[in-house]
């Protein structure tokens, strides 16, 4: 291209950028709001602050060094704290100190009906509710709290009819829908924060139910309890957890949903406890390596590992082995959903389910029960082995052998468990890499039951026949704990 030719298109450039921008310049005068940014929500927060307060509380600790209420997340998570704890007049040793907290909250009724997490009022000896106007109130009770959703429900008594918000629908909310919270963070009553939701049905590791909004609006100690509002001024999601490094916000941030906070809230209120739906099963995950065991095309679902024996499964029919495809009408992609499913079902309410059952699908109807308040699962490891020789071939790396007194005995076997018991495990074998363990007991050889070492060699020879890549194994621990194993043929 020659010199002239150049300059011509050089100066054809220069004129279009030039247009270009007088163009754009003419846009953000025609339309104001994209010349001062996006649009105030001052007006929504106006007519919320006076319905959030800031919650403190005094807890009186007697021994020297006695931990305070620390609020620290599950052990092994990537979480921090939860965001209260300041602490104050610590006495000398062997001298009575005072535990001081800081949180948020808000009102849910104009008669003074107060939410606010769990951990920020746990073990108080005294609780204080701070209004926007200056203005205090003493909790004259706590009408119930739940440790497993984080939720407390408080009582004032007020002289006049306080300013509430009403909740929203947590489940219409998408992710990047704006979202305001407002709280106490640091002590800095009345603060406001906008962002958007970053996710939701998030797990976080802090309990069984986990199903959180994450968003990147600024949440920081002392915002727990606090609201998270919809643009429309209702509280879709209560303040709950963040990840963070040094304690303050770096745009991760969890909140309670809604949906799941109201059923809690409306039992604490009614009964003083929650009332959670049981089915009494022990469910694992379906990797896929064990959808491949089952012959699924793709993982799905929540595998029955174990049931209890005078629950509502157990009642309807349901085994060991089956997998939950659905609950009362909700499909169950995961095994986290079921239990959310099951807590939420009212008690006595008979529910349909679907399941897989030895590659058929049934349709059974189960009552649903009351979860009992100390369900929870045990796990126990046996760490000393013995080898013993396996009968005849290869069997992924394990020794087996009939489940006798003498094992029973050594590997501390309940005598209702049976099966064959595992004597040893090869180093870098399939099994070992499954995690199984000398000790434990094989109940079950791609669903059906084995009693004797020929059982379990008879069932592996099948399986590779097939030309499944892996066999599926229900194991016991010594405790009679199941859990399924899919474990590789080769």
């Amino acid at each position: 291209m020659g010199r002239g030719k150049r300059q011509a298109e050089a100066g054809r450039r220069a004129r279009t950028g030039a247009a270009w921008a007088m163009g754009l310049c003419l846009l953000l005068a025609a339309v104001p709001g994209l010349a001062r940014g996006p649009a105030s929500v001052a007006d929504v927060a106006e007519g919320l602050q006076d319905a959030v307060v800031n919650i403190s509380t005094t807890q009186t600790l007697q021994g020297p060094g006695e931990p305070g209420p620390m609020r620290k997340g599950p052990k092994g998570s990537p979480f921090e704290e939860f965001f209260d704890d300041f602490f104050e007049d610590e006495g000398p040793d062997g001298m009575p100190r005072k535990v001081s907290s800081l949180g948020s909250g808000f009102v849910i009724d104009p008669s003074g009906l107060i939410v606010t997490n769990n951990h920020v009022i746990e073990g108080a000896d005294e609780i204080i509710v701070n209004f926007v106007d200056g203005s205090k109130l003493k909790v004259t009770k706590i009408l119930g709290h739940d440790p497993k959703t984080d939720l407390a429900l408080l009582k004032v008594e007020p002289k006049e009819p306080l300013k509430a918000v009403s909740f929203g629908n947590s489940s219409a909310m998408r992710v990047g829908d704006w979202v305001m919270a407002i709280g106490n963070p640091f002590g800095l009553g009345g603060s406001v924060t906008v962002g958007i939701i970053s996710a939701t049905k998030r797990d976080i590791n802090a309990g069984p139910y986990d199903d959180f909004i994450q968003t990147d609006a600024a949440i920081n100690r002392g915002n727990s309890g606090g609201p998270l509002f919809n643009m429309e001024g209702e509280v879709i999601g209560v303040n709950t957890a963040i990840i963070s490094p040094t304690g303050g916000s770096i745009g991760i941030g969890f909140a309670v949903p809604s949906n799941t906070a109201t059923k809690v809230l409306n039992q604490l209120k009614e009964y003083g406890e929650t009332r959670r739906g049981w089915l009494g099963v022990h469910v694992q995950s379906v990797t896929e390596e064990i959808a491949e065991g089952l012959g699924l095309v793709e993982p799905m679902g929540a595998l029955v590992a174990s049931v209890a024996p005078d629950g509502p499964a157990a009642a309807a029919g349901i085994e060991a082995g089956d997998v939950i495809l659905d609950f009362d009408g909700q499909e169950i992609d995961s095994m986290r959903d079921l239990p959310r499913a099951v807590v939420g079902t009212a008690i006595d309410k008979d529910v349909p389910v679907k399941l897989l059952r030895g590659g058929k699908t049934l349709n059974i109807t189960v009552k649903i029960g009351r979860l009992p308040e100390d369900e929870a699962e045990e796990e126990d490891e046996i760490e000393e082995t013995l080898p013993v020789a396996p009968e005849g071939e290869d069997l992924l790396g394990l020794s087996i052998a009939p489940l006798t007194d003498d094992l029973r005995e050594k590997y501390a076997i309940s005598d209702k468990i049976e099966g064959v018991v595992i004597t040893d495990v090869e180093p870098d074998s399939p099994a070992a890499r499954k995690n199984v363990k000398a000790g434990d007991v094989i109940v079950e050889v791609t669903q059906e039951e084995v009693h004797q070492p020929h059982d379990v060699i008879d069932r592996l020879r099948a399986v590779k026949r097939s030309g499944r890549g892996r066999v599926l194994l229900l194991l016991s621990d010594a405790k009679g704990e199941l859990r399924f194993v899919a474990v590789p043929t080769s």
